[in-house]
């Protein structure tokens, strides 16, 4: 019987002071979520996906209520779990009335042949599994409304009426805010899971789709080598199917510790890439690594819990 464990993140950027107790706060909550989960028998599915429901759940992050708003001024979720012992996934992509786009994500593995629902279709299709749809207002809060006008302001985008705004010039550093979420998980029985979700960048287009919920991009599961949740700047991310690229370098000698640090050195000499990585595999060897200032990160096990802010020194 494997030692069971848990390891999240709660996105990589330049976390102000005044909010990181916040993110920190936060991620130790949905690693204790998850550890219960795992604690009771439960598997690194249901351990991964509880964990990533308490951070939607989270007004502090950019996932599920409290998720940044689209060029159009609504909110668009994407979230992708995936399973690490049969290689399953289901994802959901520009979903604009589920709650919990990783719960929805769940029922696509278990009850879908296919892997990715998007948009209305997805929906439909949670709809059809018993998960409540909600208005997209209900996911929007005041304070990101006013973040939104502040950056159509900056970045020439248009902005709907019942908001009001300017336009003004896009700004695309990468010191922005990428509060994605994620978790990676292992049970009873040795085997590992991922799951990553996300609310995108702040004014999107409307229809785009970033990393985070794209297989092998910015989550990715198998047994055989590791899981990985990523979060960042999504479309160097993308090019570099960059979760499936870190797993791939788990090996027996060449744990998470040293590849978590080493992918996040290619993401960034490759293509100047910014972002983070929590990694994790059947040893229980994890991997925490970013080259953003900051990024809220927790794991648990039944030896205790540890989280932060900056990469771990072990």
């Amino acid at each position: 019987m494997a030692d069971p464990i848990i390891v999240v993140h709660g996105g990589a950027w330049a976390i102000p002071d005044e909010v990181s107790e916040a993110h920190q706060q936060g991620v130790e909550l949905a690693a204790a979520a998850g550890w219960n989960a795992l604690a009771r028998g439960a598997s690194s599915l249901d351990a991964v996906e509880e964990a990533v429901a308490v951070l939607e759940d989270n007004e502090t992050f950019d996932a599920g209520r409290g998720a940044f708003l689209n060029r159009d001024g609504r909110v668009q979720l994407d979230a992708l779990i995936m399973d690490g012992a049969t290689l399953k996934a289901g994802g959901v992509g520009c979903v604009e009335r589920l709650l919990n786009p990783v719960r929805a994500a769940r029922v696509v593995l278990e009850k879908s042949p296919h892997i990715y629902f998007v948009a209305e279709g997805a929906e439909r299709f949670a709809a059809e599994q018993g998960i409540p749809l909600i208005d997209n207002s209900d996911l929007v809060l005041p304070r990101e409304i006013e973040r939104w006008k502040n950056a159509a302001e900056q970045r020439y985008l248009s902005v709907p009426a019942e908001f009001s705004g300017d336009l003004a010039p896009q700004d695309t550093s990468h010191n922005d805010s990428h509060d994605t979420v994620g978790a990676v998980a292992m049970d009873q029985k040795g085997n590992i899971a991922a799951a990553t979700s996300t609310g995108g960048t702040l004014n999107k287009a409307p229809g785009r789709v970033g990393d985070s919920s794209l297989i092998g991009c910015g989550c990715y599961a198998d047994n055989e080598t590791a899981a990985a949740s990523t979060t960042g700047w999504g479309e160097p991310m993308m090019k570099l199917v960059f979760a499936k690229w870190a797993t791939d370098r788990v090996t027996a000698e060449v744990g998470p510790r040293e590849v978590a640090p080493a992918s996040i050195r290619y993401l960034y000499s490759r293509l100047s890439g910014h972002g983070g990585i929590i990694l994790l595999d059947r040893r229980g060897r994890i991997g925490v690594a970013h080259n953003t200032p900051r990024m809220a990160w927790a794991w648990q096990n039944k030896q205790g819990r540890e989280s932060g802010l900056r990469s771990p020194v072990w």
